[in-house]
């Protein structure tokens, strides 16, 4: 009988008795059972009680519950207005389809700070939109592991892979792209009909000449396919002075720059549903994607700059302006910052 009355009186399944009224139908039924012939010890561990918790409900100094069941909101909280003014940001045209993660360093370059990136999680969350990360087939970010190879500049390391295009009746285009990994920007792409060294090569030294690149030092990563580690390749890459670096024997994740970029190209919802009709319509998507990529695209990797601005030394300043905009948000409404603020100091050194 004791047992099933506990279901009524225990909030959230944890055995837990707040309130008055609770508290003293909690004692009533110990009392209950006491006269029944039960021990007082047993009776409060069914109830997931102490005797010592009883005992001190009993005295009449200490009978008053003094935990009020009030819910002060945090001194912090967004006002109503506030909150609807962020989900109408979130959700405004200019906004639609980017994470919170892409929206608040935007709203910083315009000299505007609404809320925090976790603040706005929170308001979606409630809103009942969870992480409201809407990009096709999203993943969670990626973390290479520490190598050999450190990129502390541009044009010091590059990546390189080769993706398929779905193109007519069932063919394939095969897409070219190399990435300056410690800018994470686009450095040249080519898009062919099939793969091969011999255009492969081709590939690594016009993007070189047209880049204005000086190729000596250069320390260039790729997996192990054919185009790769193709004789004509090295090759190339010994005429140039570039030292060829290549992932490890099956380790199909040791080119996550690479990947991720390819990644970035083909999930977002601007990526064709259809196969491209011809090489010249999948030549001229990838040359908007690339556009887009290098010049607007604010990177997580790099302080979500844009991969131009950090290969072009753009970066600090635009940083730096980002800094001063939170400090004046700090300093207005202090209340609302339990810690420093984000940290808008440029990306470090990539390690490969």
């Amino acid at each position: 009988m004791l047992s099933q009355k506990k279901s009524a009186l225990t909030l959230g399944g944890r055995g837990r008795f707040h309130g008055p009224p609770v508290r003293e139908a909690a004692l009533s039924l110990i009392d209950e059972a006491v006269v029944g012939g039960a021990r007082l010890q047993a009776a409060c561990d069914l109830l997931g009680l102490s005797v010592r918790t009883v005992r001190r409900w009993r005295r009449p100094e200490t009978s008053e519950d003094r935990r009020a069941l009030r819910h002060h909101p945090p001194k912090n909280r967004l006002s109503d207005d506030e909150r609807r003014r962020v989900l109408a940001l979130v959700d405004s045209d200019e906004h639609r389809g980017l994470s919170p993660k892409q929206i608040v360093p935007r709203l910083a370059d315009r000299g505007s700070y609404v809320a925090s990136e976790s603040t706005i999680y929170r308001l979606l969350r409630q809103a009942g939109r969870g992480s409201r990360c809407r990009a096709r087939g999203a993943v969670p970010p990626f973390e290479p592991r520490a190598r050999q190879v450190i990129a502390a500049a541009p044009n010091q390391v590059w990546s390189w892979d080769i993706s398929r295009l779905k193109g007519p009746a069932e063919t394939s285009f095969y897409l070219y792209m190399i990435v300056d990994i410690f800018s994470r920007r686009t450095m040249g792409w080519q898009v062919h009909a099939e793969e091969s060294m011999e255009l492969a090569s081709r590939f690594i030294r016009s993007t070189c000449e047209e880049g204005g690149v000086d190729p000596g030092g250069l320390v260039l990563h790729s997996d192990n396919g054919g185009p790769m580690k193709g004789s004509t390749m090295l090759a190339t890459l010994r005429s140039l002075g570039i030292s060829p670096s290549f992932s490890r024997p099956r380790v199909s994740d040791d080119n996550p720059f690479s990947e991720a970029l390819f990644r970035t190209l083909k999930r977002p919802p601007t990526y064709p549903a259809r196969a491209f009709r011809s090489l010249e319509e999948a030549r001229a998507w990838v040359a908007g994607f690339v556009a887009w990529y290098n010049g607007e695209h604010l990177h997580g990797a790099i302080r979500f700059v844009t991969p131009d601005d950090r290969h072009y030394g753009r970066e600090a300043p635009l940083l730096a302006r980002r800094q001063r905009l939170y400090e004046r948000a700090r300093r207005a409404a202090p209340g609302r910052w339990a810690r420093g603020t984000r940290d808008w100091t440029p990306a470090g050194p990539v390690r490969l």
